[in-house]
């Protein structure tokens, strides 16, 4: 659960609502601005990663193509997280093409941009929802985006089909789309990866999807827990028969489905799989091996 709201000190400091990186510049969230002609706004031409800040001291480590070496922008995240003192927070590296479009020239004559920012932590599934695990459905008019269009393992700004099934799950009474393939199977939803849990077995798409730190965090607690996970090609039809069902992202960790298709996932309860997994995924948090200390 997060931890306790802002101090009135934080509250006074500019920094404290959010705070972005641009051009090598620190300004409030709410000031930001990037280029009108940037690529990444023109055409989603860029690809970006979600690390997180949990209970202060702890930032998620993470690996991403950018235009400065690794450790500097290590040393930048750490520096903006302790100087917004936020003490749970949500981190996000944006990597887009630069100014000139790739009909400009040659790739490697093309100036990346790279633009950072740290805001509290935000929820797709809200604390208050994970206790008693939340609503899904399958989508009817909108299949996920195929790896032969947009690489689905490369995070890109567009949702088109993923917004379409957030439009969709809310029409229906639901809050989490579960996009599919076309072909019936399983693919992932909205900023999440979908896990079906069957006779004690986790089952996870295999392709088609986005490779997710949090599913590989997922995977590592089942293990860990001694649960066999298989990635495959996962049909709808397990959905409907599934004993728990959960999603996972940065965003929110490992969150419970109970009501699918306005249907309960078995009982109706949250699963003690689902359970046990959630709570190694928050522990997993607080171990080094997962992440390192920020000093505030």
């Amino acid at each position: 659960m997060p931890s306790a709201p802002l101090s009135l000190k934080q509250a006074a400091t500019p920094l404290a609502q959010g705070v972005a990186w641009i051009e090598g510049e620190l300004t409030p969230i709410n000031e930001a601005r990037i280029p009108l002609l940037d690529q990444g706004f023109l055409h989603s031409d860029l690809t970006y990663d979600v690390p997180a800040v949990w209970d202060g001291p702890k930032l998620q480590e993470v690996a991403a193509s950018i235009p400065i070496p690794k450790e500097d922008i290590k040393t930048i995240l750490v520096d903006m997280v302790a100087k917004s003192g936020i003490r749970d927070a949500y981190v996000e590296l944006i990597v887009t093409r630069g100014l000139k479009s790739v009909r400009s020239g040659k790739l490697e004559e093309l100036k990346n941009n790279l633009y950072l920012f740290v805001i509290p932590y935000a929820w797709i599934s809200e604390p208050e929802e994970q206790r008693t695990g939340g609503s899904a459905i399958i989508s009817r008019t909108v299949r996920r985006c195929p790896p032969g269009s947009m690489d689905p393992t490369v995070k890109n700004f567009q949702w088109g089909d993923l917004v379409r099934g957030l439009i969709e799950a809310n029409d229906r009474g639901a809050m989490h789309p579960f996009l599919t393939d076309g072909d019936a199977n399983i693919t992932e939803g909205s900023g999440y990866n979908i896990v079906l849990i069957k006779d004690g077995v986790l089952y996870t798409p295999d392709r088609g999807v986005l490779e997710g730190i949090s599913r590989k965090s997922v995977i590592d607690a089942a293990a860990a827990l001694g649960y066999e996970v298989r990635l495959e090609v996962v049909p709808t039809a397990l959905a409907y028969t599934a004993d728990e069902i959960l999603i996972c992202s940065t965003a929110g960790g490992v969150m419970p489905i109970t009501s699918l298709d306005g249907e309960h996932v078995k009982d109706g309860k949250i699963g003690p799989i689902t359970s046990a997994i959630w709570d190694k995924y928050w522990a997993m948090h607080y171990e080094s091996a997962y992440s390192f200390d920020i000093k505030y």
